[in-house]
Order: C-alpha cells, then sequence, then structure tokens
C-alpha cells in the first residue's frame, strides 16, 4: 500500500479499499464505470488473492527496482501483501491489527488497525467501499482500455495527495498514488481470483524469535 505504496507505515507503504458514477455506450452495451465496477466489486468478492507488480517513480523521474509478490485479503479488513523480489517485506492485517514486518532488520511494527488504513490505499481494496467518507471521488477519462477514478484523501494527513484506480472486467487492475512527497508508485495487479476459501491462518502474524518489535500509538 508500500518503498512505494505509502500507508503511513514507514518503507513500504500497499494498496488498505473504491467508488462513482457514469456510463458509457458503446454500440449496444453499456459500459460501467469505474466507480460503478468498484461498487460491485465491492459487494461481490469478500476475499481474493493475486499478484502485484509495483514501481516506484521519484519527483526527478528515478526509478527504483520494481517490486513483485502476492496478495490476498477477506473483508473486513484482513489483508496480506507480501512482496517477494527483490527482497522479501511483508504487511498482514488481522483486521484488528496490522502488522509490518522487515526481514533485512528483523524488526516488526505494529499499529491498530483502524489507525494505520483509514484514509489509506488499504481502504479502498480492502474495505467496506465506504470511501465518500474519507475520499473526494471523481471519474476520470479511461485510457488503455480502463475505466478510471481518483480518489483523494479529505484528510490532509493521509500521506499521500492522490490515488487513481484502474478498473477492467470488473476487478482492480491498476494504481497510480502521487504521494506527499512527489513520488508516483504504479502498481499493476493479475491473476486475481475472487471468493477463494482462505485458512484463518493467512490473517495471522507471529513475530520471528528475537524480532524487534515496535509498537506505534
Amino acid at each position: 500500500m508500500f518503498n512505494g505504496f505509502r500507508w503511513g507505515i514507514g518503507r513500504l507503504s500497499v494498496f488498505g479499499g473504491i467508488a462513482l458514477l457514469s456510463a458509457a455506450l458503446t454500440g449496444t452495451a453499456l459500459a460501467a464505470s469505474a466507480q460503478d465496477q468498484l461498487k460491485s466489486f465491492v459487494q461481490q468478492v469478500h476475499a481474493a488473492t493475486g499478484s502485484f507488480q509495483q514501481t516506484v517513480v521519484g519527483p526527478q523521474g528515478q526509478t527504483r527496482r520494481p517490486q513483485s509478490g502476492q496478495f490476498s485479503f477477506e473483508r473486513p479488513g484482513r489483508f496480506k501483501w507480501d512482496v517477494v523480489s527483490p527482497y522479501a517485506q511483508l504487511i498482514v492485517s488481522d483486521a484488528k491489527q496490522v502488522f509490518q514486518f522487515d526481514p533485512d532488520l528483523n524488526q516488526v511494527t505494529v499499529r491498530n488497525v483502524d489507525q494505520a488504513i483509514g484514509a489509506s490505499p488499504a481502504a479502498i481494496l480492502f474495505g467496506t467501499g465506504e470511501l465518500d467518507k474519507v475520499f473526494d471521488v471523481t471519474p476520470q477519462p479511461d485510457r488503455d482500455g480502463v475505466s478510471w477514478l481518483r480518489a483523494k484523501p479529505r484528510n490532509g494527513d493521509a500521506g499521500f495527495v492522490h490515488l487513481e484506480l484502474g478498473m477492467l472486467d470488473g476487478l482492480p487492475a491498476r494504481i497510480v498514488l502521487l504521494d506527499a512527497f512527489g513520488q508516483t508508485t504504479r502498481v499493476e495487479l493479475s491473476g486475481i481470483q475472487r471468493n477463494p476459501a482462505l485458512p484463518a491462518s493467512t490473517f495471522e502474524f507471529v513475530a520471528p524469535a528475537g524480532a524487534d518489535v515496535v509498537r506505534m500509538q
């Protein structure tokens, strides 16, 4: 949500659940807007798994090494964002607390879920879909065959300027986030499986032996 997708919870910052109105008529087919697709996604998809690839571009155009990994979520508020390349990073929410684990530092940062998600990208993808409470949401022109919306946090302390979400065939496909430091994070989602049976252990986290655990207030 993740160095890139910032949630205000450290080095990763993923992803964190998205709504709007407008439809375009193409021939005789009615194409759903990004908001309508998101609304259906939130209502019909209570759990999902998939893969992501993430790149971060700095304010001067410098590009960091792409990150890739897998994600899973189960509404409301349970998710895992697991970076596997080029280095391991992990964010897990059990709907009460969010754990961010940095294996290189052997450090775990723990936050209350309301504090960590709130007006974050995670609220758009993994939350209840009630975006209007914390975001100003506006439609964006379609591009690259994808329907887009923009969500701007109402709270100036959210840590990012705005997020654009691209919906394709009823699923989130792309995320573009501009953060408060002028960095642009681009996330491509793929291989999304709707409503799989996920064991409860998917969203459990136990700090490794010897890890430094930092609890944020």
